[in-house]
């Protein structure tokens, strides 16, 4: 009796390790790691070297056009009524040197109803697109070196780099919505009417109530501004930097210091995800595909 026993305890243990060893095993958990995306530019064509001292490129989603404004001097507060604005195909072909003259040393600029809207040293230009004249100018109180602007709405907003200020038009009337900004220079409107800029302190947001708050501190002493969208953005550094930015990071996605190549006011062409670059002495426009 005792051996079978034994006999029937090693039959039931033998029995219980091989269901245990042939049952359902537990998967092993084989963690993820998501790639993250370094940002590039990629060159795609340069212009002909002859945009004067170019400062600012603006895409025109309308006719698929670039306006380039012409400083044509070496000093940006020159009244020597040399300035011009420049037309280009987006491949890059001068279509027009000289689409609009009479000009002194113009910067930023931006479309509203119509309107080509420049900023030129202390002054904010209209120019009417249908006829590529002068329609009117503003002289604005105290102005010492208007610079980049930006259009929401009818509304157009530009930026004084000498004395820190965000100036605003609309209906015929100038003001002043922001002070203190020092040397605010790059300035961009979001979708929903959100301002924002880059100076001294670096990529900065306008609340509702017209305060100001640092969204990446390490962009500072920007030109062109590029809202993207989901918190991104690309900013230039007129002494020849792009960078790629959102609130917590960014990165160099260009330099070209060493070809002594400036990278002044930047546009962007949305559709087709191309940054165009203006080069200010070496005067041509490179355009740039953002990958990111």
């Amino acid at each position: 009796m005792k051996t079978n026993i034994q006999f029937s305890l090693v039959a039931f243990l033998s029995a219980a390790i091989l269901t245990v060893g042939c049952g359902p095993q537990k998967p092993e958990v084989v963690e993820i790691v998501e790639e993250v995306k370094t940002p590039t530019l990629t060159l795609l064509w340069e212009s002909a070297d002859s945009l004067m001292t170019n400062e600012s490129v603006l895409f025109d989603a309308e006719s698929g056009n670039l306006y380039v404004s012409n400083i044509e001097g070496q000093d940006p507060l020159q009244k020597d009524g040399k300035g011009s604005i420049a037309i280009l195909s987006k491949e890059g072909k001068i279509l027009n040197p000289a689409w609009v003259t009479g000009l002194n040393a113009p910067k930023g600029m931006a479309i509203s109803n119509g309107k080509l809207y420049v900023t030129d040293i202390d002054e904010l230009v209209e120019i009417d697109i249908a006829t590529a004249k002068i329609s009117n100018k503003w002289k604005v109180d105290g102005a010492q070196f208007l610079n980049d602007v930006a259009a929401h709405n009818g509304t157009v907003y530009f930026t004084d780099m000498n004395t820190g200020k965000v100036h605003s038009f609309a209906n015929g009337t100038i003001s002043t919505i922001s002070e203190g900004n020092k040397s605010i220079n790059g300035i961009a409107v979001a979708a929903d009417g959100t301002i924002y800029g880059l100076d001294a302190s670096g990529l900065k947001k306008w609340n509702a109530d017209g305060t100001t708050i640092v969204v990446n501190s390490q962009v500072t002493g920007g030109d062109g501004l590029v809202i993207l969208g989901d918190g991104n953005f690309v900013a230039s550094r007129w002494i020849g930097e792009i960078w790629f930015a959102s609130d917590s990071t960014q990165t160099m996605i260009l330099d070209t210091k060493a070809a002594e190549s400036n990278t002044a006011d930047i546009g962007y062409n949305a559709a087709e995800k191309i940054v165009y670059v203006p080069t200010f002495y070496k005067n041509k426009v490179a355009a740039y595909k953002l990958d990111y």
